[in-house]
């Protein structure tokens, strides 16, 4: 086995620990200029079963691919800055303002084109959504089997991977064949930390819409080095209808966000003695928090 070509979606979002009053615009999408970006939590849990795989199969590759402004070329290096080898940031003002139904038509159009792939692997959800339907609806789109709620890959052989997934009610191991999505949980193992000789390789990758915008003095090296071109693409680069794209495609409308801090009303101190602690029960009933 020569390896395999793992793709991993990832997304760069709004720090959700931060909503103010500007955090939504008045179309009802996220106004993400106003909030600080992240790299997704639980696509970073993704990266690392996509690394653990890489680091098992020699000549395996790992690329992530993201959609979203230009500043989300971020994302693809730190996940390079982690191990990852390359990345494609699809941007376009085409796709503003899309729901989990026109961000999978996208991502799956995009699929399409790469064509060659074995695995694809992506969070379980995003903290900005919640819906935990991205990952699904690509898989449906490109015809492929899926795994989610995967905690763990723990093997691949005979062309089939064997997955640990994290349920409600327990644990289970399931086999799936190759080619395939999978969504991973935010229970899996946490994403490794930055190489250091990998931050010195890759701090100056950049996308073409940076490099336009860049005035350092180095811009030789991108003709020397093809591994800090990223690549960009843009509605054109895939085949697909307008009409599913951005706002045009996106059924889901939002309606508000708040920003919900929990505060406790008061406290009450009871003793471990048998009157105390029936009196304790007997209240936890009368509330409905248990019972």
């Amino acid at each position: 086995m020569t390896g395999y070509k793992i793709i991993v979606l990832a997304k760069q979002v709004p720090d959700t620990r931060n909503v103010g009053k500007d955090a939504m615009k008045a179309d009802g999408t996220v106004n993400r200029a106003a909030l600080s970006a992240i790299f997704n939590p639980e696509d970073l849990n993704a990266l690392e079963q996509a690394l653990r795989i890489k680091d098992s199969f020699p000549g395996t590759t790992v690329t992530i691919l993201t959609m979203g402004p230009g500043r989300a070329a971020e994302i693809i290096r730190e996940g390079m800055f982690r191990g990852a080898d390359d990345g494609i940031l699809l941007t376009d003002r085409a796709f503003a303002g899309s729901d989990t139904l026109a961000t999978s038509y996208a991502l799956g159009q995009t699929l399409k084109k790469i064509k060659d792939f074995d695995i694809i692997i992506a969070g379980r959800q995003a903290i900005d959504g919640d819906t935990a339907q991205v990952g699904p609806q690509v898989a449906e789109k490109l015809g492929l089997p899926q795994v989610t709620y995967v905690e763990e890959i723990k093997s691949i052989e005979n062309g089939r991977v064997v997955a640990k997934r994290r349920l409600e009610s327990g644990v289970e191991v399931v086999s799936c064949p190759i080619p395939l999505v999978i969504t991973v949980n935010g229970t899996a193992p946490d994403c490794r930390a930055r190489n250091a000789r990998l931050l010195m390789k890759y701090k100056h990758a950049k996308t073409v819409s940076e490099l336009q915008n860049s005035n350092e003095d180095y811009l030789h090296l991108y003709n020397e080095r093809a591994y800090l071109n990223i690549q960009e693409w843009t509605v054109n680069d895939i085949e697909s209808v307008p009409a599913e794209l951005g706002l045009s495609g996106s059924p889901t409308k939002v309606k508000t966000i708040e920003n919900v801090v929990l505060q406790s009303k008061g406290a009450k101190v009871i003793s471990s003695s048998d009157v105390d602690i029936e009196e304790l029960m007997k209240d936890l009933i009368e509330s409905h928090t248990i019972g």
